[in-house]
């Protein structure tokens, strides 16, 4: 599955390259050596991501960064600009179809072939604008869920959601100590990480875990594995994480200070249909049903799928993976996708769950109407707050 949703992305991201190719070839008039460098040009463009993440396993940090930010904020350039192209064009094909059906010109109703390309140039370089500055503004968002399973005299828990930081080149120190801040602020009595706390290989980002570290709460720290905790190199991510500081709940679950339950599950939506290394082979629904019953449960999983059959056995389960599509025009079809794609929700047999925007990036650096989060939640005791 992760192969065929890779290999379906590079084929539709190509077919936008080389329609950017035939947009700008048809309207500049460039004759054929001026065609080859364009077209070896956007080449190099397309396939920039790959050539420099392999660059960065070996080249400079900041040389590294500098190329990513570039080759992704041409990915979302491209991202943006396809669609409107293909929009506009197609209704320039109609017209003079449906113009030459009825044996008249189309000129009046036709777009300019110029406007085909500014129009779509203009707002995919506005977007993105926009959404280079939406990711650096990281909101917090607050919610507050009642209930009647705190034990007496708790009356109420304070958990801090990360989700989605992607910790690597391009989201770095910056980002890291944005999150740090806020959560020493907010004083959570547990932290815990819905996956991708990191983005791919942990070579520039070593020192990253002693920064982690200092965060602290006094349930705790908890995390589990993302999608792309995998594609970081599963020892490495794992090496990761628990040098922060959190403890991996892979399939598992633990009860603490008889306050909470709290229970974690690896992401399996690439890794096929056989558990990952280490992880144990006990289903979601096992692990659940073996927690103290009466307890508030929290649930931890990367994606927002939620087991029917499990209802009933949690009471929140806290996602991410979605970032609510991230960039336009992706945004919109993220609905379609997931059930559950962004925010609150309540489920039957008294199950919630809350699905986080992330905080960082994955691949552009850009979001649009999709700013980054720091998720806060409390728990409140509605036996003492009646």
């Amino acid at each position: 599955m992760k192969m065929l949703i890779f290999l379906s992305f590079t084929l539709i991201y190509s077919l936008g390259n080389l329609y950017l190719f035939f947009k700008v070839s048809d309207i500049s008039g460039l004759g054929l050596y001026e065609n080859i460098f364009l077209g070896l040009f956007i080449l190099l463009m397309t396939f920039s991501p790959i050539f420099i993440h392999q660059y960065s396993m070996k080249g400079s940090e900041k040389k590294s960064r500098i190329l990513l930010h570039t080759a992704y904020l041409w990915m979302a350039f491209i991202v943006v600009f396809s669609p409107f192209a293909v929009l506009l064009d197609s209704y320039n094909f109609i017209v003079q179809h449906a113009m030459f059906l009825f044996g008249k010109s189309s000129n009046s109703a036709a777009i300019p072939a110029p406007y085909t390309f500014f129009v779509p140039f203009f707002l995919s370089a506005t977007f993105n604008i926009y959404g280079y500055f939406e990711a650096k503004k990281l909101w917090v968002e607050k919610l507050t869920v009642r209930t009647s399973k705190l034990p007496h005299g708790v009356d109420r828990i304070k958990i801090a959601q990360i989700s989605d930081l992607h910790l690597g080149i391009i989201a770095g120190d910056k980002t890291l100590t944005k999150v740090i801040k806020k959560i020493e602020d907010a004083g959570p009595d547990l932290i815990v990480s819905t996956g991708d706390l990191i983005d791919g290989p942990v070579n520039h980002i070593r020192y990253f875990p002693e920064k982690l570290k200092r965060l602290h709460a006094r349930l705790g720290k908890f995390a589990v594995i993302g999608n792309h905790e995998f594609y970081a190199g599963l020892k490495n991510a794992v090496k990761f994480i628990e040098e922060s500081g959190f403890i991996l709940l892979r399939n598992s679950g633990v009860t603490l200070d008889k306050i909470l339950n709290i229970a974690g599950v690896d992401d399996l939506g690439d890794t096929g249909n056989g558990l990952p290394e280490s992880a144990t082979d006990k289903t979601e629904r096992e692990i659940l049903a073996s927690l103290p019953p009466g307890i508030f449960t929290i649930l931890l999983k990367h994606r927002s799928d939620v087991i029917d059959d499990n209802l009933g056995l949690f009471d929140l389960q806290l996602s991410g993976h979605t970032h609510k599509g991230q960039i336009f025009p992706v945004n919109l079809m993220i609905p379609f996708i997931f059930k559950y794609h962004t925010g609150y929700s309540k489920l039957s047999k008294g199950a919630a769950i809350y699905v986080s925007r992330g905080a960082g990036t994955a691949g552009p650096p850009v979001r649009f109407l999709s700013p980054p989060e720091l998720t806060l939640i409390e728990i409140i005791s509605e036996k003492n707050n009646a």
